[in-house]
This record gives structure tokens, sequence and C-alpha cells, in this order.
């Protein structure tokens, strides 16, 4: 199982990617939205935004979300680091329910082009 220190260095390496990213991926890391990550298996929830190409990571709190972000991711913490190390396809993943995403459906939209 995933630590949290595991999970957070996952979420710092996605945010490093989505900087580097090029083309329309750039365009859909370039959202400007707040975001939660809950690590279901360790019940505690990152909470940030997403803005100029990253994700910033201002907070991490026990349990689930305490407010509804505009971006709102729910996995458990291997499911997390095997998404970012490129283990594991993140639409089949959100197809079987391993991983939940809510979002606005323009977001949902350009979200795809970055996942």
């Amino acid at each position: 199982m995933a630590t949290i220190e595991e999970c957070r260095s996952a979420l710092d390496k996605l945010s490093d990617n989505m900087q580097h990213a090029e083309g329309n991926v750039r365009e859909a890391a370039a959202l400007d939205r707040s975001v939660s990550c809950h690590i279901t298996d360790l019940d505690v929830t990152f909470l940030g935004r997403m803005q100029g190409g990253r994700i910033v990571v201002r907070d991490t709190v026990q349990g689930p979300p305490p407010d509804k972000a505009e971006i709102r991711l729910a996995m458990t913490g291997d499911d997390l680091v095997a998404l970012v190390d490129g283990e594991l396809n993140f639409a089949k993943a959100w197809g079987s329910g391993r991983v939940k995403l809510n979002a606005g459906v323009r977001d949902l939209l350009q979200l795809r082009k970055l996942l």
C-alpha cells in the first residue's frame, strides 16, 4: 500500500509532467480550478489548485474532501502511483470505477486530453 508521502510525490510528479506538456495536453493543463484528490485506502485528501500548468497542493486533510472542489478525484494510493508512473491506463481505470473523476462537462472534455 502506497504511503501518504508516496502519494504526495506522485502528485508532484504529475504536476511536473503537466508543466512540460505540449499541444492539446498543455492547453488542458492550463485550467485554473480547485482540485481534491481523495486517497481512499489511506482516507486522506490532498487539496489544492490546478493553475499555471501545475497542480499546487495546499493542504492534506484526514477523511474525504471537506469542500466540493471543481475537479474531484478519488482512488487508492497504489492506483495514483501506478497512473502517474504509466502502469495504469486512466480510461480503463475510470471506466471500471477504480478511479473516480468528477468535474463539470467542459472540464471533463479538457481533462481527457490530459489524462
